[in-house]
This record gives C-alpha cells, structure tokens and sequence, in this order.
C-alpha cells in the first residue's frame, strides 16, 4: 500500500475517529519507532483534510436584556464545541460575513461558500429569551448545495439560565458532530470526573468536558482517589481512606449521596466498570498480596483473578466486549502493561520493558492508551508520557513530549480525545487535568494546579 493511498484512507477514517486512523499510521511501524511516531503525528495533525465550517453569531430575536449575555454564552460554547470536535477546519469569526442569517431565508449561501470564507458547511439560527424561557432554533447547511442545503433544523425551548445556554450549545454542537462526524455521538454533553486537593483533603469532582462548571461531588474529608463513572452515569466508584485503609465505596448520582458497598478487607484500589454496570474490577491486597479481583456492582461475589507474586493493580475492563482486562503487574520486576481474559486466562505482556503505570482502554477495543516511562532508570533520558499501543500487533506511539510528567490517561467516549493528568515540574502540587485529540495534537488544559486522576464518562 503506497503512501498516497493511505492519505486518501485516512482521509475517510477522520471522520469515524483518530482511533481508526491510528490503525492506518501504526501499520507502517517498522523497526525505528521514533520513525513511525513522526510519520504518524504528520499524517494525523496536517495531512488529513477536516469539513471546513463556518458558526454565525445567532441572530438576536428579542429585546429582553437577558438575551444578550445569554446568547454570547451560547455562541461562544458552540464555536469551541465544534472546535474541539476534531475534525473541522473552523473558519474564523473575522472572517465571517457580517450579516447574521436567523432563518434559512435569510441567508445567501454563495456569501459563505466564496472566499474568504469558504465554507462547506454552516451553522446558523435564532436566539431569544422571553419569559424566563430560552428559545433556539438552530441550522446547518451545505454550502456548497444550492437546491438541497438544509442538513440539520432543532429547535430548544428551556429554562432562561447561564447554564442551560451552554447545555443547549452542546446538545446542538453533539447534532451537527453525529450528522458530519461518521455517526459517531459527540462529546459535547460528557462529563469529566477527578480528584481535586480540597483543604488538605482529596475528594471527589466533577466537570464539562470543556472544563466548564467545575464542582465538588464527595465532603467526605480524607483522601478519595481514582473515580470511576458507572456506563449509566448514575454512581462513581472510588477508593477512600477511612479507619480500614483504602476502601472501595459508592456515591450515587441520582441520590447525590453515598450508598452502601460491601467492605472488602485489606487495601482496595482503582474499581473500574464492566461496560454491562454489572462488575467491577479492583485491585485488592487482603491475601498481603495485591491482586485483581472482580465483584458484583454492590461488593457481592468476589472473586480472584490473578495469582502471581508481585503487585498487580489498576485493571480497566475492554468497553467493547467486556470479556477482557488491561492492568498493570510487576510480577517480571518493574510494572508492565498486561492483558487477559476476565477469568484471568490468556495473560499477555504488551510492553517490552520501561515503567508503566496506568491504562485506558479505547472505545472500539483495538487501542491502550497507557502512561510509561520507556527509558526508566538511574540517569536515563525522556520521561514519564502517554503512549498509544495497538493490541493486535503491540506497535505503539507517543503522544506526549517533553511536557513533564503525564498520567492516568481516560479515553473519550467518541475515541477522538484522551484526557490525563500532568505536572509540567514534577511536582505533585503542579499537576492539573490536560485534554487533547488522540494523536497529541489539539491539547490544553482544564484544570489549574490540584487536579488529578481523571476519568471520561462513557456517555
């Protein structure tokens, strides 16, 4: 397959996510990594053509003075959201017609089809508030389709609030994203969890997935650590200190209180879900040992599933098929990165030395996202970053560099973006929560300093 060819494929797998494309660019791994992470990283960032389109400004329908401030919020979030999607070519607000169509009558689609805009596809409506209501009514056209432009038409009606603005933003950007982005759900709506130091405490936090509307889940006052969301997003699971050690315990949701969970004995770590909300898997040291163990959702049924000397802990169930598990072991000395059969059968070693610590696994179940130190050791060179591996052939990428210290990596849910921790010093006091598109490119930040361990909603 020439090279040629692969840009044109790639070109298609863009749009039904970076993961795929992965795939594509890992094939050409030869025996000089750092040969395919270039190519790859070129491929991915400037030699795929995105949908180039334009977000109008909504057109203001009513006098309200609650409209404006409303409606800046909107524009604004909807502008970032389809940003962030990764696959457009925004076109910059300046270079906009200054016209802002609110209805499909009022726009003059060979205005944003010619330069400077050049747009393919653009998205307009009306915004307006009245009665303590915000009502929408949102398009988007294909530019470049004179007799059949009309692609998308929503309309929102909801309670007139800062909030509610931006919520309905996301709802309208996570349309346009299904429509353009090869039928996969946007991301928009998602919610990032975290561990923040509140007080000399550890609890439990939540966000958009933007970094918007950050606020405090747990008030427990000790050190929680490692939130996991439920494939329902009704409970987290989580490890907490209390006067047993670490202990798995349970925060509902839609109770918005803590809920009982079974006491485990010995120190439980890192629970994760099974895509079915049924398990949960979680390393245990209560044999002295610490070992992955399964449970049923509530602390039930535990069961063993590893035995080897050597601590084995932070497993992570494969979210397509649920029949496998990722984990870190240091059963060969220094921790690697594992998989096996979720009976603990079929162990396979995917790294071939370094430090590895922490694994998210992606939604279509071909691809690790792992934190790994691969040149660890007294006086070597590089650091602690985020990688990506292939399962089916262990070729793998680095997605980070030279950023300081990257960890606990969590997959978005449309298998573009990988959120992780990282403290650009070091220092644990400077780590903060980073998102970027699955190929390195497209990063910033969420968080300031204090934030750690985050983990993307499934949904």
């Amino acid at each position: 397959m020439t090279k040629r060819r692969v840009r044109s494929l790639l070109k298609i797998l863009r749009f039904v996510g970076p993961v795929v494309t992965a795939s594509a660019c890992l094939f050409f791994a030869t025996a000089s990594p750092a040969m395919a992470q270039d190519w790859f990283k070129t491929e991915t960032s400037s030699g795929v053509s995105n949908i180039r389109i334009a977000a109008a400004d909504f057109k203001a329908v009513s006098a309200d003075p609650q409209a404006g401030p409303l409606k800046q919020t909107f524009d604004t979030t909807l502008f970032n959201d389809l940003s962030n999607a990764g696959i457009f070519d925004m076109v910059s607000k300046s270079m906009l017609p200054q016209a802002s169509p609110g209805a499909p009558g009022e726009i003059n689609l060979a205005q944003w089809a010619a330069p400077p805009t050049s747009a393919a596809m653009v998205t307009f409506g009306a915004f307006g508030t009245s009665g303590g209501r915000i009502t929408v009514n949102g398009y988007l056209f294909d530019a470049k389709n004179t007799q059949f432009p009309q692609v998308l038409s929503k309309q929102y009606n909801e309670e007139a609030s800062e909030d509610m603005a931006r919520q309905i933003a996301h709802r309208f950007a996570d349309e346009i994203i299904f429509r353009l982005g090869g039928g996969i759900p946007g991301i928009a709506e998602t919610k990032i969890y975290y561990v923040k130091v509140a007080g000399g405490n550890k609890e439990i936090w939540a966000m958009d997935y933007d970094g918007a509307n950050q606020h405090q889940i747990t008030h427990l006052g000790t050190i929680s650590i490692s939130p996991r969301v439920s494939p329902d997003n009704s409970r987290i699971a989580f490890s907490s200190l209390g006067r047993d050690g670490f202990q798995i315990r349970m925060y509902s949701l839609l109770l918005n209180r803590m809920v009982n969970f079974s006491s485990l004995g010995g120190t439980n770590l890192s629970p994760a879900w099974s895509p079915d909300g049924r398990q949960l898997a979680f390393s245990s040291s209560r044999t002295g040992d610490p070992e992955i163990y399964l449970t049923d959702s509530n602390g039930g049924g535990m069961k063993r599933i590893t035995s080897f000397r050597g601590p084995d802990v932070s497993p992570v169930f494969n979210p397509k098929t649920g029949s496998q598990i990722a984990w870190i072991s240091g059963r060969t000395g220094l921790p690697q990165l594992y998989i096996m059969d979720v009976d603990g059968s079929a162990v396979t070693r995917l790294t071939d030395g370094g430090y590895a610590t922490s694994v998210s696994w992606s939604p279509n179940g071909q691809f690790l996202a792992f934190a790994w130190n691969r040149k660890y050791g007294p006086g070597a060179p590089g650091g602690q970053d985020i990688y990506v591996m292939e399962i089916s052939t262990k070729r793998w990428i680095q997605v980070t560099h030279d950023i300081g210290r990257c960890d606990f990596p969590s997959w978005s849910p449309d298998g573009r973006h990988i959120v992780f921790a990282n403290s650009p010093d070091g220092r644990a006091s400077s780590t903060r929560i980073v998102s970027m598109l699955v190929d390195g490119t497209g990063r910033h930040n969420l968080t300031g300093p204090g934030a750690d361990m985050p983990n993307w909603s499934w949904k």
